[in-house]
């Protein structure tokens, strides 16, 4: 019995010692505050014609920033741009299939497997597909006629393109200041690692889905999205370190959400703190991902509320987004059991070679 409690006191102080570790980042400070211009300047265009609601759409293609690498300009900015018709595309199939509910987790699960497939392949850094299964879901849940579909993406790409105009002046800029780094050689895909991780992943993410739906969560896509966060670890241990960290971090970060919420908001400034929110974000998310969430959580709460500026139920967006959270979590975990375990693995990895052409 003694072991046993020495053993769980060890394990406990690694845990602790893992959470408050703070990592080492070059990262500049021009990189989050161009960041924060790339999602919040659709939001102050869209206060300022009284279209909050078009805003937001738009400030969802400015995240497509964040996917800007530090290479040569040419490489950087052909990147960005397929990652922007990516998150275009993944928009467009996530907000046709709101018109036939039942295609709604087919397409989600399609669109985390194929994108999943094309990070891996060419070695996407982070955040991954986690921005293209945010869209894909989003634009499933977007209210609206089919009607109102090209103006929605339109919106969208209208962010999109801000994101690449901005991203192109940053990078005009910062290459003056410091080399670009070589663009790193693609190494082999293994099959393990392209085909059968993918569609395990994507697998998860419908299945996180089809619980929300059951649960009749009021805002289940943010479960799929916190599903794939955790679910994305290159091992057991860091899927379980990153769902401790998103749950934590999104405790603490309700707290920071009430506390904002009970301040004299309008549309000018919600988008000045979304900006302000996102530049936190950036530069804390490389150093410690708990402590980011602490503010990606009341960020996107604010995401929810801008567009009624105060007129919804705070305490109920607060609650469902901490069940979401943990609902989400909770299945990457599973998720991510699986995708580790290796008798599984291996039994599934022969069915899938069999189905594979030569």
């Amino acid at each position: 019995m003694k072991r046993y409690w020495q053993g769980l006191r060890a394990l406990l102080l690694a845990e602790w010692r893992q959470l408050i570790t703070v990592n080492r980042s070059d990262r500049r400070w021009q990189m989050p505050l161009a960041a924060a211009l790339a999602s919040g300047l659709p939001l102050l265009i869209g206060a300022a014609f009284n279209h909050m609601d078009y805003g937001l759409l738009s400030s969802l293609g400015g995240l497509v920033f964040l996917y800007l690498p530090n290479t040569p300009l040419s490489h950087r900015m052909v990147l960005l741009m397929a990652c922007a018709f990516g998150i275009i595309s993944c928009y467009t199939l996530g907000a046709l299939s709101h018109f036939l509910a039942v295609l709604m987790i087919p397409v989600l699960v399609f669109v985390a497997t194929m994108v999943t497939m094309v990070c891996r392949f060419y070695r996407l850094g982070p955040p991954g597909s986690l921005f293209f299964v945010m869209s894909a879901t989003i634009g499933a849940y977007s209210p609206g006629s089919l009607l109102q579909l090209p103006l929605k993406v339109g919106l969208l790409t209208l962010g999109c393109l801000l994101a690449c105009l901005i991203a192109f002046c940053y990078s005009l800029y910062m290459l003056r200041r410091q080399p670009a780094q070589p663009v790193p050689p693609l190494p082999p895909a293994s099959f393990d690692f392209v085909v059968f991780d993918s569609l395990v992943i994507g697998a998860f993410v419908g299945i996180s889905l089809a619980l929300a739906q059951l649960l009749q969560l009021p805002r289940p896509y943010w479960v799929p999205v916190s599903c794939l966060a955790v679910v994305q670890g290159v091992s057991l241990r860091a899927v379980w370190h990153k769902q401790l960290h998103r749950v934590l971090g999104t405790a603490i970060g309700l707290l920071l959400a009430g506390l904002l919420l009970m301040l004299p908001l309008d549309k000018w400034t919600v988008s000045l703190l979304m900006m302000v929110l996102a530049f936190i974000i950036e530069t804390a998310v490389v150093r410690h991902y708990a402590f980011a969430v602490v503010f990606i959580t009341p960020m996107t709460i604010l995401l929810a509320e801008a567009a009624t500026l105060g007129h919804g139920n705070a305490a109920a967006l607060i609650q469902g987004r901490f069940v979401d959270t943990v609902t989400g979590s909770v299945v990457g975990l599973a998720g991510g059991v699986c995708l580790h375990h290796p008798g599984l693995r291996r039994v599934l990895g022969a069915w899938l070679r069999r189905l594979a052409p030569r």
